[in-house]
């Protein structure tokens, strides 16, 4: 890597819409604690982070120790049922968490399935996104994903990973976001950098965000990809800063 794009890399003020502090063994053998978040977020120029766990209660720990730097999203599980709800209400009242993390394929539900209208019909209440994992079925297509977009339209809902890593269901992730105003794209793992550029252009400005998925990716890759994608100086502020800043009322 060039002097150049390093330099580059930390240049910008940049918000990580999505990553995750904590152990995360079996198939993936990654972990990061909260301090060493932070330090890769102070490395690389990051204010703040959005953050979950599952369960919450270290995302939570972690956002009243450091709540200048960590920004809570509660990752609930739907089939919990008013658990869920319980646990939502107090992370956001408590905790000062500004948005709902939603894994439909670690959990085994689809995204509009009947178990997650409380949980949709709880964040309209609260004014706060749902930010959802999609990209691998069965549980977690971009379709499915707006189909509840489509049920609860007064509902903000993040696209996280807009599509992951099959082309067809990034294009899936852009064309539903196209249709639903109320759908937002996350980049996290997402390799194809000019869909960046073409979410931006295609589905708006403001509707966009840049993330890292710490600990599975480093930023590094994650950055490049966005920097080499073609947009704007001013753009890349856009998708590094501002439209997450907006979305979650920072």
């Amino acid at each position: 890597m060039s002097d150049t794009m390093l330099e580059r890399m930390k240049k910008f003020k940049k918000i990580d819409a999505h990553s995750h502090i904590g152990n995360f063994g079996g198939w993936a053998g990654v972990r990061m604690t909260a301090e060493e978040l932070i330090a890769q977020m102070d490395e690389y120029n990051f204010e703040k982070a959005v953050i979950s766990t599952f369960p919450a209660d270290e995302s939570i720990a972690a956002v009243d120790k450091y709540p200048q730097r960590f920004v809570g999203a509660v990752w609930v599980n739907p089939w919990d049922g008013a658990k869920a709800l319980d646990q939502i209400r107090s992370a956001v009242e408590d905790h000062g968490f500004r948005a709902v993390k939603l894994h439909p394929l670690s959990q085994a539900y689809l995204p509009n399935d009947e178990c997650v209208f409380p949980v949709a019909r709880l964040a309209r209440e609260l004014d706060i996104p749902l930010m959802i994992h999609t990209g691998h079925p069965p549980f977690s297509l971009p379709w499915s994903v707006a189909q509840l977009a489509e049920m609860y339209p007064d509902v903000r809902m993040v696209m996280i990973h807009m599509g992951h890593g099959n082309g067809m269901y990034i294009q899936s992730a852009i064309d539903m976001a196209k249709k639903y105003p109320n759908l937002y794209l996350e980049t996290s793992g997402m390799p194809m950098h000019n869909k960046i550029k073409e979410g931006y252009d295609t589905v708006g400005p403001d509707r966009i965000m840049f993330g890292i998925d710490a600990p599975f990716h480093h930023p590094t890759v994650e950055l490049q990809r966005t920097l080499v994608s073609g947009l704007t100086d001013g753009q890349l502020e856009d998708v590094f800063y501002n439209n997450v800043k907006k979305l979650l009322k920072l």
